[in-house]
């Protein structure tokens, strides 16, 4: 199958939606698919081909300046298409954003079949921007009428029948990560070591217990809390260390946050990695403070690293995280129950493994980046055996 992947953000921009489309473009390839993604081109000095995992990216011109800008992608995003209506099968793209609107309002140009999938669910979600975002509605609109839907969760599968997406044409593929080796003792000391050479603030000594988070830096993502709990941990463990590593719109509050607590010599946002699992290898344990989420592929790729979580009681975070099994659940928006958590497992080092290794079963059994694939493939197949039969 040739399949066109399409996901304005993508490398070096790193996050969950970002990570997937990566991911699912190295799996599809590894079965014999031909996969060429198209993204966005956010800097001038990017070079407009490169490679990412020996697969062909396109960087779309993308001025600077909101509405301008995004203007022209969208015009060069439809105009690619077009020009590879001969050389694709299929468009598959993420997020029911610009880009998916784009290519199904094109679609009498390039004639191509169009899967979109939705990513994220709540007040960060691709449903709730359609209610806020400028030309949000008629990209609604225009994005129901895509060949299949896809979902990361039965939540947003609700939230996408709610907005008026037709659920004969939705299918829900729950988030998928590469399955981890089992983690070994002598892994945390080694990526500490390597992450220590690589930034001298990434720097955490082998009795020093550390926690992390991976992901936006966005206000929904409930990190204003997990800032507020820290010095409820630091009160009984003065050595713990708490590192938020992404980037996102929250940053420059979150820097105030940690100012204003004096928490500098303990809470870290080190930017982003094109791969964070040496940061998941030296961590202890993993926080998931959302206030919504879908299916996160952050939480997922933490269990799939062997590591415990404290994470919020919402229904993504439930669907693959029990209290007490593959970790700790906590209310949202209560700094002193994700202290409380936070603690609970660095008292307990047998716990922490014992759930950590229930959390790597957990992503390795239900959520592969395998399964994850196959869903995605089987629905494509069913999309272009339905076109033929017209």
């Amino acid at each position: 199958m040739r399949i066109a992947m399409v996901t304005r953000r993508f490398w070096p921009l790193v996050g969950g939606a970002e990570m997937a489309m990566a991911n699912l473009a190295s799996e599809f390839r590894d079965r014999g698919h031909r996969i060429t993604l198209l993204t966005a081109r956010w800097e001038p000095s990017w070079p407009s081909e490169i490679r990412h995992r020996d697969i062909p990216v396109v960087r779309l011109a993308q001025p600077r300046g909101r509405g301008w800008g995004t203007f022209v992608y969208l015009r060069a995003l439809t105009r690619r298409l077009v020009e590879m209506r001969d050389e694709v099968d299929l468009v598959f793209v993420s997020m029911l954003k610009h880009d998916a609107y784009a290519a199904v309002a094109s679609r009498h140009r390039h004639h191509l079949p169009v899967v979109i999938r939705a990513e994220g669910g709540g007040a960060t979600g691709d449903c709730h921007w359609h209610e806020e975002g400028r030309f949000g509605r008629r990209i609604r609109r225009t994005t129901t009428l895509a060949d299949a839907h896809v979902a990361p969760s039965p939540a947003v599968a609700d939230e996408m029948i709610a907005a008026g997406y037709d659920p004969r044409r939705l299918r829900t593929i729950e988030n998928g990560v590469p399955v981890q080796p089992e983690r070994r003792p002598e892994d945390r000391r080694r990526a500490r070591a390597a992450l220590s050479e690589l930034h001298p603030a990434l720097v955490a000594a082998d009795h020093e217990p550390l926690a992390v988070y991976t992901g936006r830096l966005h206000p929904g993502k409930g990190l204003a809390e997990l800032v507020d709990a820290w010095p409820a941990v630091l009160r009984r463990r003065p050595e713990a260390r708490l590192w938020l590593v992404g980037e996102g719109e929250f940053e420059r509050e979150l820097r105030m946050m940690i100012r204003e607590r004096e928490l500098q010599e303990h809470v870290l946002l080190p930017g982003t990695f094109d791969d964070v699992g040496d940061v998941l290898s030296a961590a202890d344990l993993f926080v998931l403070p959302s206030h919504h989420e879908g299916l996160s592929l952050a939480l997922l790729e933490a269990m799939a690293a062997e590591l415990p979580v404290v994470a919020t009681e919402i229904p993504g975070n439930c669907r693959v995280v029990r209290d007490g099994v593959q970790g700790k659940l906590v209310p949202v928006r209560d700094p002193g129950a994700i202290a409380a958590a936070v603690l609970a497992l660095l008292d307990d080092p047998e716990g922490r493994l014992r759930m950590g290794r229930a959390a790597r079963r957990t992503a390795a059994d239900e959520h592969s980046i395998g399964a994850m694939a196959s869903a995605h493939l089987e629905l494509f197949e069913q999309v272009l055996s339905s076109r033929e039969a017209r």
